[in-house]
């Protein structure tokens, strides 16, 4: 099985060495001191009590790797028009695309049934980029929960869960799916297929769009927002707003708010990624995880005033800081 990473940073990273320990052929594309540390030292993995230091193919120039089985594509989400013609040297006629981004992404609609099938999503592909050159009959949707960290370049640090969350977009049990959910499995990891693969999506949106934005705004860490009464009610405002979206659409939870809730509280003090992009000066993950949420509640007709008022803050929060993609 042939597989790029295209963004080996800290999820690609450990997805491409955990593979590539399992005996895959395994590519990773990358940049700057991080590319620079995997070409010359190997891709340390710091990992469930191990160290790992795994050689792998490394470069920055998609057109030297060829046409692969899949592509993992594990850049932010707002990051993906800028890989979009590079990954297009790394197609096949069957080369599946693995997205390992957050929020609702490009392909929601496609294959989804319904009278809003095929509908293309502003927030997230504005002008149609997405879905005209990463095609969503190539999509394997997946869904990301391990917590990795690029402590230095060329070195992973992994802390939490070794979960993926894999499903076709027609929710049927394909054998690309199949075949790539096996091999994460054989390298260590659980990765089911799922039959509804949104309904997963939404229980990991459902923390995003409120937990990940009041922390960006207030920047205090997970626990602290859901210790304090004020802003765990806002964020349980934001999560009902969603999940009257999300069941408009179709989706099923598997819990409710407040298991959700409690599930988040357990897991401490935690920095979700937006606030750890404002803090380290990087775009955030702004659209994908909120945008989207209300552009889908005017689709549907569902009003969603908590989470509209915190998309203008939180927008107007990474504008300030220079930090809003747009």
């Amino acid at each position: 099985m042939k597989v790029c990473v295209y963004g080996a940073g800290a999820i690609g990273g450990f997805i491409g060495a955990r593979l590539a320990l399992a005996g895959e052929d395994v590519s990773l594309i990358a940049r700057g001191p991080h590319l620079k540390a995997m070409q010359q030292n190997g891709l340390k993995l710091i990992s469930e009590g191990k160290t790992s230091v795994v050689k792998l193919r490394c470069t920055d120039d998609a057109r030297e790797l060829g046409p692969q089985d899949y592509v993992i594509l594990s850049v932010k989400a707002h990051g993906l028009r800028s890989i979009a013609d590079p990954v297009q040297h790394l197609l096949g006629e069957r080369t599946a695309l693995v997205p390992t981004i957050n929020g609702v992404p490009w392909w929601y609609f496609y294959e989804s049934g319904g009278p809003y099938e095929n509908t293309r999503l502003k927030s997230v592909d504005p002008d149609g980029t997405l879905w005209e050159k990463l095609s969503p009959s190539r999509v394997i949707g997946c869904i990301v929960y391990p917590a990795v960290d690029v402590v230095e370049p060329g070195v992973l640090e992994h802390t939490y869960s070794n979960r993926f969350d894999l499903g076709e977009p027609d929710g049927s049990k394909s054998e690309r799916a199949v075949a790539f959910s096996r091999a994460m499995i054989k390298a260590g990891m659980r990765c089911p297929v799922r039959q509804r693969i949104r309904d997963n999506l939404w229980v990991k949106l459902w923390g995003n769009l409120s937990f990940n934005m009041i922390c960006s705004l207030t920047t205090a860490d997970l626990s602290g927002v859901i210790a304090d009464p004020g802003t765990r009610a806002v964020a349980r405002t934001m999560m009902l707003e969603g999940q009257a979206v999300a069941e408009k659409l179709g989706v099923t939870f598997p819990l409710d708010v407040d298991a959700r809730i409690k599930g988040a509280q357990d897991v401490g003090v935690h920095k979700p990624s937006t606030l750890v992009d404002l803090e380290r000066g990087r775009p955030m993950e702004i659209e994908p995880m909120l945008g989207a949420v209300v552009e889908m509640g005017r689709l549907v007709g569902l009003p969603t005033p908590t989470c509209d008022i915190v998309l203008a803050l939180v927008r107007q929060r990474a504008r300030a800081a220079g930090l809003y993609p747009g």
